[in-house]
């Protein structure tokens, strides 16, 4: 790094919890951050963003508790900004609604270092949203204001003018409002707020655990209580309050309220959860990084030609296959007449994005259902005589295949293409939100993930995991799981991914 480097701040706004929320330019920021200083109050998925050799700082921020003064986060800013960083300042909400990002600019401004504001969506506008409450409306409320709830409305001189939200604003939002219920409703009504108004209390506003109570002015205090309704929480009060029975939109969804944790990387196979209202909840147990060394696959490629079969058993193993031959300089004509063998849809598309066709997807997607298919093929099932095969796969795998093709007489080299590591990031955050009881199904789509995440999770791993439905993607898992000393509780007859979230999304609608 060169002296005369320009460092910079993005003020940053995560949003308010759902991670759809959150701006394309929010997330580009923190992709790119040498450093990044976070909240408590964020989806930790935004955090797995977060580039590995990136300084994390938690500034806490979390009901009136912070692990960090305001100062303190500032001077961080300003130091790491001198020394040429790029700091992204993540905040929940939007950094400029009530979020103290125009402290920290004006501390960045004074010190002449260069910074950018990247709004976010606000709690004030989302959990209304989210709740089916539109803060304006043609024929009720043409206006709106936003009020910090946690002032202490009896101190003298205080910067909001009662009498005029009272009377003068057509819909109220108040943020932080819970501690100060009692003495804001008061307020408003002893300025003229009529009792009866309407009012929604929205905890956890565009989350899973989102939780909506109705009452009036004069009596949501009570309510709150009993309902014992904590922070954080949204106060809407007005007329268009009314309207959420007709518009509640997010708590009509049949998977609403369900949280399922994928321990794989999110490619594709369940948009059709997060549609139902399921929050799906990325942390991935193990990290897909080339072989250890390339030269099986090397000497293999040598001989590309000679081979009857080529299978792949993943849409991984097609890309670094493929990968690899392109930086050997080798042309895919090499693989002369050999057939193509794909395990599972997903990896006959990748093998088909290459213009081959595939010849044999097995009905059966693991080790017995290659070998019956392909002892079906050849000679009645009697063996596999002078049949050559090649198995490009991961590190580690299971043997049994190459075993029975060997046993059957037939020839097969099986070079690794990609290793599955266990990631380094993620797991402080996974325990923690297992421990708070956020996650209602956890998913596990092959042993390593199950494995991976027994040694991520360390001794706590099966308490962790009461209480939580675990869904796996075959018998292979389901094996491991079991071998654990847990129970399955989803599993559906095909392994597919498609076939595990249609199990997941039928048992969810059975437990309502």
């Amino acid at each position: 790094m060169t002296m005369d480097k320009k460092g910079k701040v993005f003020l940053v706004g995560a949003g308010p919890g759902d991670i759809g929320l959150m701006t394309i330019k929010g997330l580009k920021c923190l992709k790119r951050a040498d450093v990044v200083v976070y909240d408590y109050h964020l989806n930790a998925q935004v955090l797995n963003y977060i580039k590995k050799d990136a300084e994390s700082i938690y500034a806490g921020k979390r009901g009136g508790h912070h692990t960090m003064s305001q100062e303190e986060i500032n001077a961080i800013l300003v130091d790491r900004a001198k020394k040429g960083l790029m700091v992204c300042r993540l905040k929940g909400g939007d950094p400029f609604v009530f979020g103290r990002g125009g402290e920290e600019a004006c501390a960045l401004a004074d010190e002449g270092l260069e910074f950018e504001v990247v709004p976010g969506v606000s709690s004030s506008v989302a959990a209304p949203a989210y709740a089916g409450i539109p803060l304006t409306h043609r024929k009720i409320s043409s206006s709106f204001a936003v009020i910090p709830g946690y002032e202490d409305t009896t101190k003298e001189g205080s910067s909001i003018a009662w009498e005029k939200l009272a009377t003068g604003v057509g819909t109220l939002v108040f943020l932080m409002a819970v501690k100060n219920v009692d003495v804001l409703t008061e307020k408003l009504i002893s300025n003229g707020k009529p009792p009866e108004t309407p009012v929604a209390v929205v905890r956890w506003g565009t989350r899973p655990e989102q939780r909506t109570i109705i009452s009036t002015l004069g009596e949501i205090a009570g309510v709150v209580r009993e309902n014992e309704i904590r922070p954080p929480a949204v106060m809407v009060i007005g007329a268009v309050v009314k309207l959420r029975e007709k518009l509640k939109w997010y708590e009509n969804k049949p998977l609403f309220g369900q949280r399922v944790l994928l321990t794989r990387e999110h490619s594709t196979g369940f948009e059709k959860l997060e549609d139902m209202g399921a929050e799906v909840m990325e942390f991935p147990t193990f990290e897909i990084v080339p072989p250890k060394s390339w030269q099986q696959l090397d000497d293999s490629m040598g001989g590309l030609g000679s081979y009857d079969w080529i299978i792949f058993t993943s849409a991984k193993g097609v890309k670094f296959f493929f990968e690899r031959l392109k930086a050997l300089g080798m042309d895919i004509r090499l693989l002369g007449g050999a057939k193509i063998c794909a395990i599972g849809p997903k990896t006959a598309e990748a093998v088909e994005s290459f213009c081959l066709k595939v010849d044999l997807v097995p009905e059966e997607f693991r080790a017995e259902g290659l070998i019956k298919s392909f002892s079906e093929l050849n000679a009645g099932g009697k063996d596999l005589k002078g049949v050559r095969f090649l198995l490009p796969r991961a590190q580690e795998a299971r043997e049994i295949f190459p075993e029975k093709v060997r046993e059957m007489g037939g020839h097969i080299d099986v070079p690794p293409v990609y290793q599955a590591i266990m990631p380094e990031a993620h797991g402080k955050r996974l325990k923690r939100i297992l421990k708070e009881g956020k996650i209602t199904v956890a998913t596990f789509t092959s042993g390593a993930t199950f494995t991976n995440f027994l040694e991520m999770m360390g001794e706590e791993a099966k308490e962790l995991l009461k209480g939580v439905a675990i869904a796996v993607i075959g018998p292979v898992t389901a094996k491991k799981v079991k071998e654990a000393g847990l129970s399955v509780d989803i599993m559906p007859k095909s392994a597919t991914m498609e076939s595990l979230e249609q199990a997941i999304i039928e048992w969810a609608i059975s437990k309502q």
